[in-house]
């Protein structure tokens, strides 16, 4: 049990877990002004702005810099994950997605006078715009600088 305590106690988590949740709640936000509706499935899909992802990994990799020391390897090894994940995001699925619109974009074509056919489509969100990933990451390094303090343990 003392476990759970130790992870609750990780203030470099807590924080990017909470710079994670903000982009998700600005995520509903943005979909709220941008639609004039609700639509809370942005709280668990992929992609749209700001991307959470790369406010996790930023906030995450401030935080074991500013715990552990930006020479250390502890925050090399965070900084390298968090590149690698925000290039991801907005190389790698923002390609999938784009190759999803294209079949799904086939298909309707292909068997437009075959309505027997139902195959689900591919989901087409999978990513991020380049601006997505960049709005992450400043959400992340400020949710890391409004939080900053929290790093100082007694």
């Amino acid at each position: 049990m003392q476990d759970i305590g130790d992870i609750l106690d990780n203030r470099v988590l807590l924080v990017a877990l909470v710079a994670c949740l903000i982009a998700q709640a600005l995520k509903l936000v943005i979909e709220l002004i941008k639609h004039r509706k609700l639509n809370v499935r942005v709280l668990v899909t992929t992609g749209g702005m700001p991307s959470a992802h790369s406010a996790l990994v930023t906030a995450l990799a401030a935080g074991v810099g500013q715990t552990l020391g930006w020479a250390s390897p502890d925050f090399a090894l965070a900084t390298v994950f968090a590149i690698i994940v925000m290039y991801d995001a907005a190389g790698v699925r923002q390609a999938a997605g784009k190759q999803a619109r294209i079949l799904n974009q086939m298909i309707d074509e292909l068997f437009h006078e075959k309505p027997d056919f139902s195959q689900d489509r591919l989901k087409e969100l999978l990513g991020h715009t380049p601006v997505q990933v960049i709005a992450g990451s400043a959400l992340g390094i400020t949710i890391y600088w409004l939080a900053r303090s929290a790093y100082a343990y007694s």
